[in-house]
C-alpha cells in the first residue's frame, strides 16, 4: 500500500516551488538529501517519522522502493510543467528552447532537496534504473526535439543536437550541488543568467542574446530600484 501521490502542479510552470510529497516520501527524500541514500536506513526515516519500522514497510516493501517513488513523482512533476512551458512557447523552435531550459533551471533551483535526490538514480537496480531513465528521456527530448528543430531552421548554429543538448541538461542538473536557495541570486536571476549560457551553447544568433541580456538588465534595474 502507498501513499496519496502529490497532486498535479499549477498551471504556470514558472511559479514554482519545492515538491510537496506525501509524509512518508517526504522524510525519505530529507533522509536521503542530508545523508544520502547509502547513509540512510529505514529506521533512519522511521525515526523521522515517529512510527515503527513494520508500519513503514507496511506502505513501501523496501528502501529501494521509497527512493523509486520520490524519483517517480520528482520526474513525473518536471515533466508536466515542462509540458507546459513546451505549449506557451507555440511552434517557435526558439521559444521552445528557451522555455524548456528556463523551466528546468527554476525545478532544479526551487526544487533542490527533490531534484538532488536524482544523482541517487545510479543506485536502482538494473531494471528500475531503466524504467526510470526512459521517464526521463521524456524531458530530455522536449529540450532536444527544440534544440534539432532550432538547427533545421537555420536558427541555431550547433554541430550535433544531441551532444549539445546532453552538455546542457549536465549542467542544469548540477544546480542543485551548489546553489544555494538563501543566496543572494533568486531562481528567476538564475534562470535568466543560464538562458545566456544556453543560447550561447547552442550558438544562437548574437540579436537572440542581445535580447536575453537586456531583459536580465531591466529585471536587475528594477530590483535595484525597489531595494532603494
Amino acid at each position: 500500500m502507498v501513499e496519496q501521490q502529490p497532486s498535479p502542479p499549477r498551471r504556470n510552470w514558472r511559479s514554482q516551488e519545492e515538491l510537496t510529497l506525501p509524509p512518508i516520501l517526504s522524510a525519505s527524500r530529507d533522509a536521503f538529501y542530508e545523508s544520502g541514500y547509502h547513509g540512510t536506513t529505514v529506521r533512519d526515516i522511521a525515526r523521522r517519522l515517529g512510527v515503527t519500522v513494520p508500519a513503514l514497510y507496511y506502505h513501501y516493501e523496501n528502501k529501494e522502493a521509497l527512493l523509486l517513488s520520490i524519483l517517480d513523482a520528482s520526474i513525473e512533476h518536471l515533466t508536466r510543467l515542462c509540458e507546459a512551458a513546451v505549449r506557451d512557447a507555440g511552434d517557435s523552435p526558439v521559444d521552445r528552447f528557451l522555455n524548456v531550459v528556463e523551466c528546468i533551471t527554476l525545478y532544479e533551483a526551487t526544487a533542490k532537496r527533490t531534484a538532488m535526490i536524482d544523482h541517487e538514480m545510479r543506485l536502482l537496480s538494473p531494471d528500475l534504473r531503466s524504467l526510470y531513465a526512459g521517464k526521463r528521456r521524456r524531458v530530455e527530448d522536449m529540450l532536444l526535439d527544440a534544440v534539432r528543430d532550432g538547427i533545421a531552421t537555420g536558427q541555431f548554429d550547433a554541430a550535433d543536437a544531441k551532444d549539445t543538448t546532453r552538455a546542457i541538461l549536465g549542467m542544469l542538473q548540477a544546480i542543485p550541488m551548489w546553489y544555494d536557495p538563501a543566496g543572494p541570486i533568486t531562481p528567476t536571476d538564475l534562470a535568466r543568467r543560464y538562458l545566456d549560457i544556453c543560447a550561447h551553447t547552442v550558438g544562437a544568433p548574437a540579436a537572440l542574446v542581445g535580447q536575453l541580456r537586456k531583459k536580465r538588465r531591466s529585471r536587475r534595474d528594477a530590483v535595484q530600484g525597489a531595494a532603494r
